[in-house]
């Protein structure tokens, strides 16, 4: 049966990753889109809640209740994601502990990072199979134009919380960075520094493909068609010789594995 798109169930999917395979979404945050940034390529459309803030969004138990609708879960793994910034949600481990237990399914759970200064995040995330942590950005500059934090988050800091979660997480650790625009050799040098110190297990390379909705859409959850109904913002991609470029670049320098999404 089709839903409505206003309609907010916390499970949602399966949708078809080019990083993870078919992944059932887990959705924590809610009908209202929450999150500590405001990206400007962000595929949910502008962020209707803009915090830092912690809080129990949606219930453990409702999710719980939604999750076993869809046993036996024949999923590559399970993503908490969604609505906004994943980690807000105040029961997370409760959430990440209670799906490994009913479901026996790899859990990822994808962040953009601003939480890791919390101790009780980074003991929440050590229950998830795989973490994929955004950083879009090397300096200030690109982190106030690209990413639109919500307060003036200090970037070291924010590498500093990484780099401190890292070295206590067990689970592989995935980068993820957008590339708006090509880089130049500054900004390219002063990433590779940075993903050096934090050693991840692989680097993923994106551009904006999906167009941003011009306001927020709980459809945009899922796989992007060129059928939307909602007005959308088609946003500028580098090319795909730019992007193996630094995906070349990148494996040179680190030997760490780069992947890209392929046309």
């Amino acid at each position: 049966m089709t839903k409505s798109t206003d309609e907010f169930i916390p499970v949602y999917g399966p949708v078809k990753s080019w990083r993870y395979g078919r992944s059932l979404g887990i959705d924590p945050i809610g009908k209202i889109s929450t999150c500590s940034f405001n990206c400007v390529y962000c595929q949910l459309g502008e962020i209707e809640q803009k915090t830092s803030d912690r809080s129990i969004y949606v219930s453990s138990a409702e999710i719980l209740l939604e999750l076993q609708k869809f046993a036996p879960w024949n999923v590559d793994i399970i993503t908490l994601s969604g609505s906004g910034e994943p980690t807000l949600a105040l029961n997370l481990k409760d959430i990440l502990k209670e799906t490994k237990k009913l479901t026996n399914k790899p859990i990822l759970v994808l962040t953009n990072g601003t939480t890791l200064t919390n101790p009780e995040v980074i003991l929440a995330l050590n229950l998830a199979d795989k973490v994929s942590i955004k950083i879009d950005a090397v300096n200030q500059r690109q982190l106030q134009g690209i990413n639109r934090p919500t307060e003036i988050f200090n970037l070291p800091g924010i590498w500093g919380g990484i780099q401190e979660f890292r070295e206590k997480y067990q689970g592989q650790l995935a980068i993820q960075t957008m590339i708006l625009s090509p880089w130049n050799s500054q900004t390219k040098a002063e990433y590779i520094s940075s993903i050096k110190s934090l050693k991840p297990d692989e680097i993923q390379l994106n551009t904006p493909r999906r167009p941003k909705p011009l306001k927020h859409q709980l459809y945009a959850r899922g796989n992007h068609t060129e059928f939307h109904p909602y007005a959308v913002q088609k946003l500028k991609c580098v090319s795909q010789d730019i992007l193996q470029e630094f995906a070349d670049y990148i494996y040179t320098n680190t030997n760490i594995p780069v992947r890209y999404k392929q046309k």
